[in-house]
């Protein structure tokens, strides 16, 4: 894949766009009825990025914690107003004593760690005796994306990022953790017809990872891949159909109360 080192810095500005004009999804949904069940004081969420998943847990829990290795990132973080405690650093390497929290949360941010396993052995670090690490992602082996029939090579690029679910609850049981639970979150159902896909906020280059890691000509040599596919389609009088079918799961596990 024609690519570049993803800089978190340049795109932070304009990455929650990605969300706009969504309610909370299922998967942050997931997120707080765990954190209801749980009733934790401290917690923290590694690879918080612009904190729009640690904002919507304010009504659960009291102290609140994110870290990022992207200052940008947490400089918009810190646009969402007092009552998040903001730290740069690596998750592979978490700048916090040992048995701090009571959950720790990673969100659609495990595929950018340089060593998860090593994140998952930190994690079981710093809980508490009977605190909890929920991992939150979409494996690419499951389901559908438009993406990966016109972006070359981002679908190869994916399969070594995103690790497998069972490796993960392999990892967990591993670094010491118990009752791991494993289950589907989160459906991501849609299906954009036409050129409205154009206009579909997770095809900007910014919006995902996946878009933002390609050079700008392979970014735009897929987006012609898509407008020629579309102009093929309709000088046979038929409307493309882009669809994306993604599962979202949540693996939940559990320190061992003293």
């Amino acid at each position: 894949m024609s690519s570049h080192p993803l800089n978190y810095d340049k795109i932070a500005s304009e990455y929650d766009r990605r969300y706009d004009n969504l309610p909370l999804q299922d998967r942050g949904k997931a997120l707080l009825a765990l954190a209801g069940r749980l009733r934790p004081r401290r917690v923290l969420e590694a690879g918080c990025g612009t904190g729009h998943w640690l904002a919507a847990m304010h009504s659960v829990a009291p102290h609140l914690f994110g870290l990022d290795l992207s200052q940008g990132m947490l400089n918009q973080a810190r646009k969402r107003g007092a009552g998040l405690s903001l730290v740069r650093g690596t998750a592979v390497q978490l700048p916090f004593r040992q048995e701090q929290f009571d959950l720790i949360v990673c969100i659609d941010a495990i595929h950018h760690f340089s060593h998860p396993r090593g994140f998952i052995a930190e994690a079981f670090r710093a809980l508490r005796p009977g605190g909890a690490l929920a991992i939150l992602y979409g494996d690419p082996r499951h389901g559908v994306w438009y993406v990966y029939s016109y972006f070359e090579n981002v679908y190869a690029a994916d399969l070594a990022r995103f690790p497998v679910r069972e490796e993960l609850v392999e990892w967990m049981t591993a670094a010491g953790f118990e009752q791991v639970d494993l289950q589907t979150v989160e459906e991501v159902k849609e299906l954009c017809e036409g050129r409205r896909i154009l206009e579909n906020p997770f095809l900007r280059k910014n919006s995902c990872s996946q878009l933002a890691l390609l050079s700008d000509e392979a970014y735009q040599a897929g987006i012609a891949g898509i407008e020629n596919a579309l102009r093929e389609a309709e000088a046979r009088g038929e409307k493309l159909s882009f669809r994306t079918e993604l599962s979202i799961c949540m693996a939940v596990a559990y320190k061992h109360s003293a």
